[in-house]
C-alpha cells in the first residue's frame, strides 16, 4: 500500500469514528431536534455547553450559590434532573450534586483530555451537562459537575 493511500485511510477511519457515534447518538434519544431548531431555542453559550459539549467559565452560573428548595431541569426538553437536596457547595465554581434524580441522565467516557473522564449528559434529549467525578461527598463520593447553562431551576 502507498503511503499517501494509507494516510487517506487512516484520515477517513478517524473522522468516520469522530462523526459517526454523534451521529448515532442524535437518534438514540427521545427528543430529537434539528441543528436549526436547537440553535433557534439556545443562545451561543448554551448551544456551545449543551449540543457541541462545551465548559461555561467557572463562577460564571448564578445556579452555582443557588441553595433554594426546587429542582434542577434540563434546558433542553425540561426533564427533572437533580434535587436540591442533593446539591452542595464543591467550591469549583460549578453547579455540584452528589446524584441526580433516578433515571435522568446517561454517562459516556470522554476521551477529549490526557484522562479518560466519565461525561454526563439528559437522558432524554442528550444534552451535555457536565462531568462527574470520584471526590464528593458521602454518601455516594461523586461530584456531578454540572454547566448552569444546561439547566433551568424551578423552585418549590
Amino acid at each position: 500500500m502507498q503511503r499517501r493511500h494509507f494516510l487517506s485511510a487512516a484520515g477517513a477511519a478517524t473522522l468516520t469514528a469522530m462523526v459517526l457515534p454523534r451521529a448515532s447518538l442524535a437518534n438514540a434519544f427521545e427528543v430529537t431536534r434539528t441543528e436549526a431548531e436547537w440553535r433557534a431555542m439556545l443562545t451561543s453559550a448554551q448551544y456551545k455547553v449543551m449540543r457541541d459539549e462545551g465548559t461555561e467559565r467557572a463562577g460564571s452560573s448564578p445556579l452555582d450559590k443557588n441553595y433554594d428548595k426546587g429542582t434542577y431541569h434540563c434546558r433542553g426538553c425540561d426533564l427533572k434532573l437533580y434535587s436540591s437536596k442533593h446539591k452542595y457547595d464543591s467550591g469549583t465554581g460549578w453547579p455540584s450534586f452528589y446524584k441526580s434524580l433516578p433515571k435522568a441522565i446517561g454517562t459516556k467516557a470522554d476521551r477529549k483530555l490526557l484522562r479518560v473522564r466519565t461525561e454526563c449528559h439528559c437522558r432524554r434529549c442528550g444534552s451535555h451537562l457536565g462531568h462527574i467525578f470520584d471526590d464528593g461527598p458521602r454518601p455516594t463520593g461523586k461530584r456531578h459537575c454540572l454547566n448552569g447553562v444546561s439547566l433551568v431551576f424551578k423552585p418549590k
